[in-house]
């Protein structure tokens, strides 16, 4: 904007340096409000309290600092460097540059230098036409632009809703669930099968697995796994995303073929918050065997689901278990109390702690334990020796009875409340929060006719986008005065900061349009970029707006001033937009940031036509500005 402004009024003959201090002061002050506004737009990001504004508030930081100091050079530093770098346009031998004579050309500039008028050329009178036209029929002109608005909000329906895309990270994440209840034996040589597997396969560079555990956290949106002695896990570090990618389809198709004795989840790593399974449903309910059979309906609508792949639930499997029932009154008078008891087992099945051998800085616990025929063998248990007060010892059966049966391994409760969540993992290009609301839809019914006392909740990409949304709407009322305090310092006008605000929602037009064109979903990010976009907007609209004052108490007519200003604030308008718009391309390419480019860039370039177009109609409607009389 600044070296714009220098540059026209070089061009219409100002001398060197008074344009130079022009460009500060006329365009210091609007710049530095439109900043502020564009700014307040990551406001929401900055105060959200979640691990999703953790994980974006740097967003914030960046722009914001990046901002002021533009907002700096641009009024400091740039008229310097204008003043000793622009080329002499009083000089009316002085050759164009290149890029002159194109826009000569095209139409938008001259080559002529000195005091032409630069705002005479066949472009320009072609643009001030439009300009007035939209101004004389500014009814028209504000339906079709309301008509587009809600054409757009309709539309988004039809746009893939996302929470945060996987990472391009070059790692794959497997991990291994075996049946509740199992042995390290079992899941090791589980893990021992896919390690024999993954050592014949081509572009892996390394793999490492954990056995009862889940990986160290390497990566900050890891979901780290709790100990249980059914689960492994390995990371795979492949040679590169398209390595990765092919592993992956072979994995998923390994464990749709093989390993029946476990459910394979196969995961690029996660951006944001991590979610683990997608797709998640919770039940929750007093009595366990409702609950159960509640979540297996769960889960039968979700298998009938063609997106939904490894259907499970994180608590199914019933385990063993062997109880000991004592006869108090024969321990007691042979002297042994159930806590001695509880001991000899222990003991004799996993070992009883009884002291620690040290070597220069290291200890090592020692532990008595039975033999491995009879930690093996649970049916030799009644034959285990109780050692007596007396100096005797006896059988376990003796004073006990062993009975055998089944029990939940683990109960998880939310709330206190019992709950099994059924979950699922996503294969394919289909976002979560699309299977799941056409989930949430086939379960209206069984939601509706669940007992009393019973629930049905969303979770997985939806809960988390939820929590994520909810702590960035929490800081929308700082954003709001914000900006309208900005707005009411630059522009001193209730009226015409509510003209600029409701240019705001407009990029919502672009946003909609682009998405679907180039089949990019809406996620956390893309929304931020969204809030961001409206920051954009009315700083473009503050500018014009102060310009068409400026023009309005320098003695111009209303409609005169609005079209001239217009004009005017045509070409700095358009060249920060398409600055904008261009810088973006590069994050078009990126998993991450993509979206929110794509919105952007999409919802900045309706809104600057809609800022030339639809502002100088609202703001001729706003104020009821009158057509100037024909001349005869």
């Amino acid at each position: 904007i600044a070296v714009e402004m220098m540059a026209s009024k070089m061009e219409q003959g100002w001398e060197r340096t008074r344009a130079a201090a022009f460009a500060y002061t006329s365009t210091a002050m609007p710049m530095l409000s439109g900043t502020l506004v564009t700014a307040a737009g990551f406001l929401p990001i900055a105060t959200a309290e979640s691990s999703t504004g953790e994980y974006t508030r740097s967003i914030f930081q960046v722009v914001v600092i990046a901002l002021l100091v533009s907002w700096v050079a641009a009024v400091v530093f740039v008229p310097y460097l204008g003043f000793r770098l622009l080329p002499n346009y009083r000089d009316r031998h002085a050759r164009p540059s290149v890029f002159a004579r194109w826009l000569a050309r095209a139409g938008i500039g001259s080559e002529a230098t000195g005091h032409d008028d630069l705002y005479q050329t066949p472009f320009y009178r072609r643009f001030r036409g439009l300009v007035a036209g939209c101004v004389s029929h500014r009814w028209l002109v504000i339906t079709i632009t309301l008509a587009m608005f809600v054409g757009a909000i309709v539309g988004f329906k039809f746009v893939q809703q996302q929470f945060f895309p996987d990472s391009t990270r070059p790692e794959l994440v497997v991990d291994l669930r075996l049946a509740e209840g199992v042995s390290y034996a079992a899941t090791e040589a589980e893990v021992k099968k896919l390690e024999d597997w993954l050592s014949r396969q081509s572009g892996i560079e390394n793999y490492v697995a954990y056995v009862g555990n889940g990986s160290p956290r390497f990566y900050l949106p890891l979901d780290q796994q709790l100990p249980q002695r059914n689960f492994a896990q390995f990371v795979v570090l492949t040679q590169g995303p398209t390595e990765r990618e092919a592993l992956r389809l072979r994995l998923i198709q390994l464990f749709e073929q093989d390993f029946p004795n476990l459910r394979g989840s196969v995961l690029r790593l996660e951006n944001g918050p991590p979610v683990g399974f997608p797709v998640q449903f919770r039940v929750s309910g007093p009595d366990l065997s409702e609950l159960r059979r509640l979540a297996r309906q769960v889960a039968d609508t979700m298998r009938a689901t063609p997106y939904l792949s490894n259907v499970q639930l994180d608590w199914e499997e019933p385990v063993k278990v062997v109880r000991v029932d004592v006869d108090q009154s024969k321990a007691r008078l042979l002297g042994i109390g159930s806590n001695d008891i509880a001991n000899l087992i222990n003991g004799a099945l996993q070992g009883l702690y009884v002291t620690e051998f040290r070597e220069d800085i290291e200890r090592i616990d020692l532990l008595i334990r039975g033999t491995k025929v009879e930690r093996q063998h649970l049916s030799l248990l009644q034959h285990l020796m109780l050692p007596t007060r007396s100096g005797h010892s006896v059988p376990l059966s003796q004073i006990a009875i062993l009975e055998y049966g089944f029990e939940e391994g683990v109960i998880w409760r939310r709330n206190r409340i019992p709950t099994v969540t059924v979950r699922a993992n996503l294969y394919g290009d289909i976002q979560a929060p699309m299977v799941s609301a056409r989930i949430e839809a086939d379960l209206a019914e069984f939601k509706r006719k669940l007992p009393v006392g019973y629930r049905l909740e969303t979770g997985g990409a939806v809960e988390e986008s939820a929590k994520g949304g909810e702590s960035v709407a929490a800081g929308m009322p700082l954003f709001v005065i914000s900006v309208l305090t900005v707005l009411m310092i630059q522009l001193q006008s209730f009226s015409r900061v509510a003209l600029v605000v409701l240019t705001a929602p407009l990029g919502m037009i672009g946003v909609t349009l682009f998405l679907l064109l180039f089949h990019q979903p809406f996620g956390f990010v893309a929304m931020l970029g969204t809030i961001a976009l409206s920051g954009m907007i009315m700083r473009n609209s503050v500018i014009l707006v102060d310009q068409i004052d400026q023009d309005k108490a320098a003695g111009r007519a209303d409609f005169d001033a609005i079209v001239d200003s217009t004009v005017r604030r045509f070409r700095p308008i358009v060249l920060t937009a398409a600055a904008a718009i261009l810088a973006m391309i590069p994050l078009t390419r990126s998993a991450f940031f993509g979206p929110m480019a794509v919105a952007i860039m999409g919802g900045l370039t309706v809104a600057t036509l809609l800022t030339l177009l639809f502002l100088p109609a609202l703001y001729a409607a706003w104020f009821r500005v009158e057509m100037p009389e024909a001349s005869d």
